[in-house]
């Protein structure tokens, strides 16, 4: 009798979170629109065209809207390989390395330091696209709501190392990189934007990166849909309030 009370339960509440899990692709699809608009407004300048570090962060910002609309095919449809292996490379592998990227052509200036950048970007991208082209994947893995790498590409394979390899090195260095901007431009008025912006995106890269993965590796959809689009729109507020034009302490005195 408490056996079929238990089943009887266990089914009521598999019935209650059905339309919850349903709805599921609604958080990442909402993630990708606001990662493609964060993208077209690094594109759209006034009277210039865009320098090499915003277009580097467009195109990380692509990324994770592809990323984020590939957990909304998996969601809503079930998950295939290559839908998976979009959301991996992209989102959990490429997607911070860009954002880093972005960071040091903002902070150091030079050919010496642009060629670099670019020469690491296209060999931890043909890397990633190796690895993932010639990596096996679990069927069975792939039925859950959000699978996880480990499970889908097997506990300790390339595919599965490739976010500790790139992904969290990278993300140590953006966070070093916007907290340094943000110290250097504290105590100044002029600057109080740009240096409250700063922070917002180092919050928000720290939600994706952070809160995000760990969400993802547990399987927990709902927190990772959620961290998905608050980690996004933190940034996004970030780029807004550090665009806003100010003018010098100096001038407006005079």
């Amino acid at each position: 009798m408490l056996a079929q009370e238990t089943v009887g339960t266990a089914d009521r509440a598999s019935k209650a979170m059905a339309p919850m899990l349903g709805a599921m692709w609604v958080l990442p699809l909402l993630a990708a629109l606001v990662a493609l608009a964060f993208a077209v407004r690094l594109l759209i300048t006034r009277g210039r065209a865009p320098r090499l570090h915003e277009l580097v962060w467009s195109l990380a910002l692509a990324m994770y809207a592809v990323a984020s609309f590939a957990v909304v095919l998996g969601t809503a449809g079930g998950w295939t390989e290559w839908e998976f292996g979009l959301f991996w490379g992209l989102g959990a592998v490429l997607n911070v390395p860009f954002l880093a990227a972005g960071e040091v052509l903002l902070l150091f200036r030079g050919s010496v330091v642009r060629w670099a950048v670019v020469l690491v970007l296209v060999f931890i991208s043909a890397f990633t696209l190796a690895v993932l082209r010639g990596a096996g994947t679990d069927p069975v893995a792939l039925m859950q709501d959000l699978p996880s790498g480990k499970e889908v590409f097997g506990d300790g394979s390339t595919a599965h190392r490739l976010p500790q390899y790139v992904s969290y090195p990278s993300y140590f260095l953006l966070l070093a990189g916007a907290l340094w901007s943000a110290w250097r431009m504290r105590g100044r008025r002029e600057l109080r934007d740009r240096f409250v912006g700063t922070l917002w995106i180092a919050v928000g890269a720290t939600v994706i990166a952070g809160f995000g993965s760990a969400f993802a590796a547990l399987g927990m959809l709902l927190a990772f849909s959620a961290s998905l689009l608050v980690g996004i729109a933190i940034m996004f507020g970030g780029l807004l309030r550090a665009g806003r034009a100010r003018m010098p302490a100096a001038a407006t005195s005079a």
